[in-house]
């Protein structure tokens, strides 16, 4: 038994040492793989022939309430609307490549926690998604942007992992 006990030990230190770069590493890989395309389709959807000119499906996804009530008439969006509707293009834009390429990772990795839940908070006060709760069995958004989170802050705590421009530039 001490054996099996010291040779599962042995093991376990040897997945422990790699702990260091593979978890960031997979965490990028898993983003990548899961969530890349979905934000840049999402993000081409709101251009209407460049970034300056936001289309009426952006004025839908952000502003659902305010696009309704003007038949989705882009010409009837305030300066406000414009700015937020610009300003969550370029991220969603911006923000995933960042995370592919290992680029400022850690920041890029906030920022999408920060937009996760921004998106969250659209979709549940703009298009009436129900937000559920955890812990309830079922697979709700909730259960759904907590895991997006916490994948996310796997980079943010540990980094991009070596196979990134961070780790090339020597960024923290």
């Amino acid at each position: 038994m001490t054996a099996l006990i010291s040779t599962y030990n042995d093991t376990m230190d040897k997945v422990a040492n790699t702990s260091g770069w593979l978890t960031p590493t997979l965490a990028r890989a898993v983003f990548i793989a899961v969530l890349f395309v979905y934000y840049w389709n999402s993000a081409t959807l709101k251009i209407d022939g460049s970034i300056f000119s936001p289309s009426a499906g952006a004025f839908g996804q952000i502003f659902p309430k305010a696009a309704e009530a003007v038949l989705y008439d882009v010409s009837q969006m305030t300066f406000f609307q414009r700015i937020v509707i610009f300003f969550g293009t370029v991220a969603e834009f911006v923000l995933p490549v960042l995370l592919l390429i290992g680029l400022l990772t850690r920041l890029a990795a906030l920022g999408m926690i920060g937009f996760v839940w921004v998106q969250t908070l659209t979709d549940v006060t703009g298009h009436g998604v129900k937000l559920g709760g955890l812990f309830d069995n079922a697979i709700t958004l909730m259960d759904q942007r907590v895991m997006w989170t916490f994948l996310l802050l796997v980079i943010v705590i540990n980094g991009a992992g070596p196979l990134s421009l961070d780790r090339l530039l020597r960024l923290k």
